[in-house]
């Protein structure tokens, strides 16, 4: 992994965080005072989008599902770490549009910022 992925995985997690913020959930911490669990998705989510930059914003989820099922995680309705369970752990056409709009955002940064420092 180059350093830079790390970055623009910093970048994807602050750009998420304020989103969240906007639309009222104030859950998000900071990328240095998020767990490594949360720090390794989103460079793993980068180094998907890098591996194939045609990926979609459902491709990206359905992938982040995969690497949240293998993990042990399951559904819950709270984003819980101890038990991992996540609200979010379902198809992504069942995803409300807030949580679809992250994956997006997500995507669009993973891939701009990729595309700039080729």
């Amino acid at each position: 992994m180059h350093i830079y992925e790390k970055d623009i995985a910093r970048v994807c997690h602050e750009a998420n965080r304020a989103y969240c913020a906007a639309i009222g959930d104030n859950s998000q911490v900071p990328w240095d005072e998020a767990p490594e669990w949360q720090r390794t998705s989103a460079i793993a989510g980068v180094m998907a989008i890098k591996a194939d930059p045609n990926r979609n914003s459902e491709q990206s989820h359905e992938s982040w599902l995969e690497h949240k099922k293998n993990d042990g995680w399951t559904y819950g309705p709270v984003k819980d770490p101890v038990k991992k369970e996540h609200p979010c752990f379902v198809p992504y056409n069942e995803l409300p549009i807030e949580q679809r709009m992250k994956d997006h955002l997500f995507n669009a940064i993973a891939k701009t910022l990729l595309a700039t420092m080729e």
